[in-house]
């Protein structure tokens, strides 16, 4: 895999579809590395015309792990207590306009979900001239009257340090179950696969924690997102427990113009029985631009 170098970390990326097309970037959330992205969505896209671009963000999957910063302090940061966080999401914005800028991309089609969709919101607000478009899928503003999880124990997204293999992939299953799209069901098989696959390629609790407490620690991005004035589409799946509905409705009211697309059955996952109508209100709004 090709890796990149900006804000002072290595990115690992990968690319489908052709590089003549216009490039759309994909952004992943939470603890999750860019193979999340599903390939056949991936391949969806890039059948669409674009050069489909998706990223390990810093400190998690192949791109830099920062553990010389140190760990993060979880039940700290559940109990109130910010001043263990690392680093912020304005830092993972900064990475990601490095990555556009240091593959030569003059405007890229940004799509981002649940924390990357934060991102992408951060990125189209501070650096206007890099994106065409923007696509927020299962996120939120930062507003704290909004979004809000409805799981009784939200410590379930912090990975085990010490789980092995086996511990990380049931771990994984169990929260996907919960979080996962109800009426959207993929086989135990199919999830058992993919979270074996992530532990596989990569296991890094401590990134993920670092990563949490950026989100938790984000300030509200509603004045922000007020001013933005590129092609933006707010994609929510109604049976969201992780990130509420809320959270999407709210990202469409402040946007001006904002389409927003509700997505009956869908939790917080990219389900294949949905990806043809997100990739249709990806495209259509790409469009716009």
């Amino acid at each position: 895999m090709p890796f990149v170098r900006s804000n002072s970390v290595d990115l690992c990326y990968e690319t489908f579809g052709d590089p003549a097309g216009p490039t759309m970037l994909l952004i992943m959330g939470l603890g999750e590395q860019m193979t999340t992205w599903p390939d056949g969505f991936c391949a969806a896209l890039a059948a669409r015309g674009f050069h489909v671009i998706r990223f390990d963000n810093r400190d998690i999957g192949l791109s830099t792990w920062l553990d010389h910063l140190g760990d993060v302090d979880v039940p700290a940061l559940f109990a109130g207590d910010l001043s263990s966080a690392r680093y912020g999401l304005p830092d993972m914005a900064a990475d990601t306009a490095g990555l556009i800028e240091a593959l030569g991309v003059r405007r890229a089609h940004l799509v981002g979900v649940s924390m990357g969709g934060m991102i992408a919101q951060l990125v189209a607000a501070e650096r206007p001239d890099l994106v065409a478009s923007l696509a927020s899928i299962s996120s939120t503003t930062g507003d704290r009257s909004v979004g809000q999880t409805t799981l009784d124990d939200v410590s379930l997204l912090m990975p085990r340090p010490d789980a092995d293999s086996a511990a990380a992939i049931a771990a994984d299953v169990s929260l996907y179950r919960l979080i996962g799209s109800p009426g959207l069901e993929i086989s135990e098989d199919d999830r058992v696969s993919s979270a074996a696959a992530k532990v596989r390629r990569a296991y890094h609790p401590a990134g993920t924690a670092r990563q949490f407490a950026a989100t938790v620690t984000a300030a509200d991005r509603t004045p922000s997102l007020r001013m933005l004035k590129v092609p933006t589409v707010v994609i929510h799946g109604e049976a969201d427990r992780l990130v509420d509905v809320s959270g999407g409705r709210a990202t469409a009211a402040a946007v001006p113009g904002a389409e927003l697309v509700l997505i009956p059955g869908m939790g917080h996952d990219l389900p294949e029985g949905v990806w043809g109508r997100i990739v249709d209100a990806i495209a259509t709004n790409a469009a716009r631009a």
